[in-house]
């Protein structure tokens, strides 16, 4: 499996930030809603650089972007299922705010550590998407963020190993994958879904491909740490 193509791109997205308005359910009234979370397709090559593609943009930087968020990735095939649900029937690729939509693998096919070449840049999963309210707001849909975490289909975060370019049409290849059995979803589960095995917790805390937010959880949740 290792060197083979897994999945192809389907759509490359930058945002820039923007004003909204607030949806009528959301708490925080007192001020605008800015945020990049409306991404643009662009048709040609994206140089992917360290901190993510150019021209994408993050309005809330202490919890979005940054070396381990530098490129959010979602799967194609989660699509037609939201556009079944009432409200989101114009949902489609960039629906989540994610700069790379991907065929044919999802949360439960790729692992934390899995590095990809991707275009001409090598990328490595840091962790899965920990969903937040910003997807709810988008669609108006105060019922979506639990539903996306039900569901597990958060989509994932990826570092930049190798900066180049991206475009629409590029094969995914799997180049390396160190951490065999942890998978996006493996990983959601035990973060989200307790009761949760010591073992595991300990295991996850000590993956070197996890990002370090991830791993430092873990720990807190293990029982030696509480002892």
């Amino acid at each position: 499996m290792l060197g083979t193509k897994v999945a192809t791109v389907v759509s490359v997205r930058v945002g820039s930030i923007r004003t909204h308005a607030r949806p009528a359910w959301d708490e925080v009234r007192s001020r605008p809603w800015s945020t990049a979370y409306w991404k643009d397709e662009v048709s040609g090559p994206v140089r992917v650089g360290t901190l993510g593609l150019a021209g994408d943009h993050q309005a809330d930087k202490e919890n979005h972007g940054g070396p381990q968020m530098a490129v959010l990735m979602y799967a194609d095939a989660h699509y037609p299922a939201w556009r079944a649900l009432a409200g989101l029937e114009a949902m489609g690729p960039g629906g989540f705010g994610e700069n790379l939509t991907v065929s044919d693998v999802d949360e439960t096919r790729l692992c934390v550590g899995d590095v990809l070449e991707v275009g001409g840049a090598r990328l490595q999963i840091a962790a899965p998407r920990g969903p937040c309210a910003d997807i709810s707001r988008r669609w108006d849909a105060e019922w979506l963020l639990k539903r996306v975490l039900t569901e597990r289909r958060t989509g994932w975060y990826l570092r930049v190993l190798t900066e180049g370019p991206v475009t629409h049409g590029d094969d995914v290849r799997l180049v390396s994958r160190p951490h065999p059995g942890w998978t996006v979803d493996r990983v959601l589960r035990l973060r989200y879904e307790p009761p949760r095995l010591p073992a595991d917790l300990a295991t996850a805390a000590s993956l070197a491909g996890l990002a370090p937010e991830w791993r430092a959880r873990f720990a807190k949740l293990s029982p030696a740490a509480r002892d």
